[in-house]
């Protein structure tokens, strides 16, 4: 506090004998790092749709480390994979907010991710969705501000081919939730009447390389929802909750009954876990 007050005190010796400021002046002087911070952020967008690696990863500091553990070199290898994998993601953002305190400095922000998915069957094209919540860390050194972390504090992502692209999925988890808590999540949707759909939900921990999730198919219930206890892990680390979905549709041939596979997908939400020292304080 004795330092912004002398800070302050400095600007109206500046200000009141030479009158060589207005008070609009002193306002953008102050929000000259909330610019180069929004101009950051669009520029990882515009780095990012056009897989840019190296002006992309470019923005981070190289002592980065964000919520789920993910160091410098591990989130370049994610990047990379993803790029990979999928070339043709579109990326958006809506900057919500930007603090700067000296420099340090937050941004709280919604991100978007879409791509279609083709496969070798076009009937069963895919498209990716994703919608988070994030908050971004910032560092400024010599002059230049940089990523040093950031966490996610909501994440809906889907993966949907075929006729599952139709379906009106809704995942429910609870989000935070403290450590070793047994928990429920919730998959609800409602299938095209002709079709028969089968569905599982399972869980697992954040980490890079992800492991396959264990999944064991059932039918839908009646009233179209699904649901399943988990509970959470006690190794400080983040969950996902993984819906994967089947459709398919009965066919007569011959006399005999014939299931075709019409669509499939998969519908993911994050769970942050409070670990056990933190259940006090949600924010640490």
């Amino acid at each position: 506090m004795k330092r912004l007050l002398l800070i302050v005190f400095t600007l109206y010796l500046f200000i009141n004998p030479v009158n060589a400021w207005s008070f609009d002046n002193i306002k953008l002087f102050q929000n000259s790092d909330e610019k180069r911070i929004e101009k950051l952020l669009n520029a990882q967008v515009k780095y990012a749709n056009r897989t840019n690696f190296d002006k992309y990863i470019s923005t981070y500091d190289k002592n980065y480390k964000n919520a789920d553990g993910f160091d410098y070199e591990t989130y370049s290898n994610l990047v990379k994979d993803i790029w990979t994998s999928y070339d043709k993601i579109k990326y958006g953002i809506k900057i919500k907010n930007i603090e700067v305190l000296g420099d340090e400095a937050k941004a709280e922000l919604t991100e978007t991710s879409h791509a279609l998915i083709p496969l070798k069957e076009s009937a069963y094209n895919g498209e990716l969705n994703s919608i988070s919540e994030s908050i971004y860390y910032f560092k400024k050194d010599n002059g230049k501000w940089k990523v040093i972390s950031d966490s996610v504090k909501d994440e809906t992502t889907t993966m949907l081919y075929g006729k599952a692209k139709d379906l009106n999925i809704k995942l429910t988890v609870p989000n935070p939730i403290e450590a070793d808590t047994e928990y429920t999540a919730t998959l609800e949707f409602t299938p095209p009447e002709d079709m028969i759909a089968i569905a599982s939900l399972a869980s697992d921990v954040v980490e890079y390389p992800q492991k396959p999730t264990e999944e064991v198919f059932r039918a839908m219930p009646e009233d179209n929802i699904l649901e399943r206890f988990f509970t959470s892990n006690n190794k400080n680390l983040n969950e996902y909750v993984v819906a994967s979905i089947g459709l398919t549709k009965t066919t007569i041939c011959d006399l005999s009954v014939q299931l075709s596979l019409t669509g499939f997908g998969y519908a993911i939400k994050r769970v942050n876990v409070i670990p056990e020292e933190n259940k006090d304080d949600e924010n640490k």
